[in-house]
């Protein structure tokens, strides 16, 4: 394991892939399938699983692991039928400690920290910038090994809940007048100049943790390949985290085709998005406009060129979703079971889209990346239940039926709410 900047971007780590090879393909998933779900120390993690492939130098008694991974893909069996897809698939990356796919890549980042501290490297700290659930992430794998953690947030622009988590967790937490962009050029000046350690996804090693989801669908699928993967896209970490999972896989041989890639991205926050447009020939950074997809709020990802390097390797699509667009898709499939998070209604608005222009057939096998969990954005969902959410007329509002506490009055109304929505 070694890193590498050789197109002068940000650091990579480089696995010794002739050393993994010594491994036949077959004899990987067999280790993968024994590790999952075991109470082995690390190995039920479904990051630390598969240790070999993401951070061997770790020692098992430095890692800081809350068996993150192994969230349900869910078969989404109504909400497809509905939408004329027969095989599509939720990876609820949200089932995680803190609520996020940010755990997957914070376990290792925390972990190696805590290895650096072992063998006696002075860190005195960690710290990130974070639209809500980085923070929360960082500060709950800090707290765990009794790490200080210092995080930067955009005042006023998360939602509660993820802002009580890094305040939950005893970080030093920092709510400033500003975006996330600036926030993040706080945090770079102060891991240049004050020796604090960066936990941003610009640090190769969250990419190293996050990589995992696409092999773990894999895996969850039996080891076969959907024909398309949907994601959320902000600062574009995780684009690339999963194109560098997908390629060890194909390069060590446990599957021999690529899905293709979407990136979905809020029309208000869409910088990758008018660069696809342009076909990746100009890149701007935008300021990026209030959206409730808060976590991706983001004008000028940091990882713009790995992303861009993932999509055009993976055939990728790049599609936005309007307010109205995201909210809606995130509410019609809450209908059918789901409880979504505005940006997994980012990726669902994409999917309808391509579903719409026969780019996805209904026959292929959809996978669509949930990052985080609803129960993190109630503020959205409540305000669009009560028809108050701003841009937004409500399609499929459902308020609570106020009504006096009397047997007939409560019986008549039910029956009748009964046949208007569910007639035989």
């Amino acid at each position: 394991m070694r890193y590498t900047d050789s197109e002068g971007g940000l650091l990579q780590v480089v696995h010794d892939k002739d050393e993994l090879r010594k491994t036949s393909a077959e004899e990987w998933k067999a280790l993968f399938e024994e590790r999952a779900h075991s109470s082995v120390w690390p190995y039920g993690s479904g990051v630390w699983g598969k240790k070999e492939w993401v951070c061997p130098e770790v020692h098992p008694d430095n890692v800081v692991s809350m068996f993150e991974g192994h969230s349900n893909l869910f078969w989404a069996k109504r909400y497809g039928r509905e939408i004329g897809l027969e095989d599509l698939w939720i990876k609820l990356c949200g089932n995680s400690h803190t609520g996020s796919f940010k755990d997957l890549g914070m376990t290792v980042l925390v972990s190696m920290v805590n290895e650096m501290r072992a063998r006696g490297n002075a860190i005195r700290a960690v710290a990130c910038a974070s639209t809500g659930d980085t923070s929360a992430a960082l500060s709950a794998y800090a707290a765990a090994a009794g790490i200080p953690a210092t995080v930067f947030l955009p005042r006023g622009k998360i939602s509660l809940a993820q802002l009580i988590q890094p305040v939950a967790n005893g970080a030093i937490v920092f709510a400033l007048d500003t975006d996330f962009d600036g926030c993040m050029e706080i945090v770079k000046q102060v891991a240049e100049k004050d020796g604090i350690y960066l936990a941003n996804s610009m640090n190769s090693l969250r990419v190293e943790g996050q990589k995992t989801v696409g092999i773990e669908i894999v895996q969850q699928a039996d080891w076969e390949v959907p024909d398309w993967i949907i994601i959320p896209g902000g600062n574009l970490g995780n684009v690339s985290a999963l194109a560098k999972g997908l390629d060890l896989m194909l390069d060590l041989g446990l599957i021999t085709r690529k899905p293709r890639i979407v990136v979905a991205q809020a029309e208000n926050a869409n910088p990758l998005y008018l660069s696809y447009q342009r076909n990746f020939e100009v890149f701007e950074p935008i300021a990026a406009r209030p959206t409730v997809a808060s976590a991706i709020q983001i004008g000028n990802p940091i990882s713009y060129e790995k992303a861009v390097d993932a999509l055009k390797r993976y055939d990728g699509i790049v599609e936005q979703a309007s307010e109205a667009e995201l909210v809606e898709a995130a509410m019609h499939a809450d209908r059918t079971g789901l409880f979504n998070c505005p940006h997994t209604g980012v990726a669902l608005a994409a999917m309808l889209k391509l579903r719409e222009r026969d780019e996805i057939r209904k026959d292929d096998k959809v996978v669509v990346i949930s990052t985080a969990h609803g129960l993190k954005f109630t503020d959205y969902k409540l305000r669009y239940h009560q028809m108050e959410l701003e841009g937004v007329e409500s399609q499929v509002p459902n308020p609570p039926i106020e009504l006096a506490a009397d047997y007939g009055v409560v019986r008549d109304r039910m029956l009748r709410e009964i046949d208007t929505r569910f007639p035989l």
